[in-house]
């Protein structure tokens, strides 16, 4: 069992550690600056804090274990071929080959013990083989044509958010895109092919299922059975039992099918938690009642779970990589915009809010 939380938040990182019944904040580290992706690589235990310097640009750091952080090399892109110049479909503006924000950091397989994934806004992959000292850009999905096709959703660019490699394959990897649709290798980045299934509301009449319209906002794999994975979507909540080349929508689920954020149990393919809100302009819990909805049947029914969590006038948003489940499925932390972190050691029965007075949280992540 994870007995410690990373937290990145819009001004440091911040670590959150067990002690006795509760937890509380243990340490502070790239205080002042927005953390944007952390991740504890469970190989070798180092950690990585990928930071938003603004105007000075995206910085990767590396701790290894029991060590200090250091800063190490921060995925770049390679100049433009002369001449090109890449359009952004709706906001009709230059889309630039330059990190704008390192947005999601994953580990390789076992089989290879250096790698790391990256994925960034404006779309691009990237991966190391060296724990982060050098990275290259996945060009045969960088200069897919198809990628041309991506549009802004929250932010003016196209992301890549979600990197879920599958733990049976190093050859197999599944990427989410924020508008870009859901995208599959199967012969380590070589070729790439897209997910279908997923449906889109607001594409015009006939084009709701095209697959690279889709506004997939996070993807969640059940490592036990990585066939099965989860998509928590703009548009709704959708569940794939064929390692995300297929997916099925589902439904009718209170008090709404909107959100950002998902994980997926680590044993049982049939649980997973998502984090619902209202939809576009609103973005804040329905009837401002902070709630957690748990499927323990493949998502065909519902529990919503608020034992612990505001119930009256709560804003609290969760983004996309601020829910995590630790390697039990028991324990689940998240973090809010509003600068608070709640856990639950029970599955997500009930929750104990750990700090109320933190930075708006961005992602957690559970550590060793």
């Amino acid at each position: 069992m994870s007995q410690s939380l990373l937290v990145g938040t819009r001004k440091g990182l911040f670590t959150i550690a067990a002690s006795g019944d509760g937890y509380d904040v243990v340490a502070a580290a790239h205080v002042g600056v927005p953390v944007t992706a952390v991740l504890q690589d469970p190989r070798d235990a180092s950690t990585y804090a990928a930071l938003d310097h603004g105007h000075f640009g995206t910085k990767l750091h590396r701790r290894d274990a029991d060590g200090d952080w250091v800063e190490i090399a921060s995925p770049e892109y390679p100049a433009p071929p002369e001449g090109q110049v890449d359009m952004e479909p709706f906001r009709q503006i230059p889309i630039p080959w330059a990190t704008k924000l390192l947005w999601t950091l994953e580990a390789g397989p076992a089989e290879r013990p250096g790698r790391l994934w990256a994925g960034t806004i404006p779309g691009g992959l990237f991966v190391s083989d060296d724990r982060g000292d050098s990275w290259s850009l996945v060009r045969s999905l960088w200069d897919d044509p198809r990628r041309k096709e991506w549009t802004g959703g929250g932010y003016d660019y196209p992301g890549l958010h979600s990197v879920s490699p599958d733990p049976r394959s190093p050859g197999s990897l599944l990427v989410g895109v924020s508008t870009g649709g859901v995208w599959r290798t199967d012969d380590d980045t070589a070729t790439w092919a897209l997910g279908t299934g997923l449906r889109n509301e607001y594409m015009p009449p006939g084009q709701e299922y095209e697959p690279v319209g889709q506004d997939a906002h996070r993807l969640a794999r059940c490592g036990a059975e990585p066939d099965v994975v989860w998509c928590q979507h703009h548009n709704g909540m959708f569940r794939s039992v064929d390692g995300g080349a297929t997916w099925s929508e589902i439904t009718d689920v209170a008090p709404s099918v909107f959100g950002f954020a998902v994980a997926a149990h680590p044993h049982d393919p049939l649980t997973a938690w998502f984090v619902p809100a209202e939809k576009d302009e609103m973005r804040v819990p329905v009837d401002g009642r902070m709630v957690v909805t748990r499927t323990r049947d493949g998502g065909a029914s519902f529990e919503t779970l608020s034992r612990g969590l505001p119930q009256e006038h709560a804003y609290h948003l969760v983004y996309r990589h601020a829910l995590d489940v630790d390697d039990t499925g028991d324990r689940l932390a998240m973090g809010s915009t509003t600068g608070s972190v709640w856990v639950s050691d029970d599955a997500g029965d009930a929750w104990t809010r750990v700090s109320a007075e933190l930075p708006p949280v961005a992602c957690v992540r559970w550590a060793g």
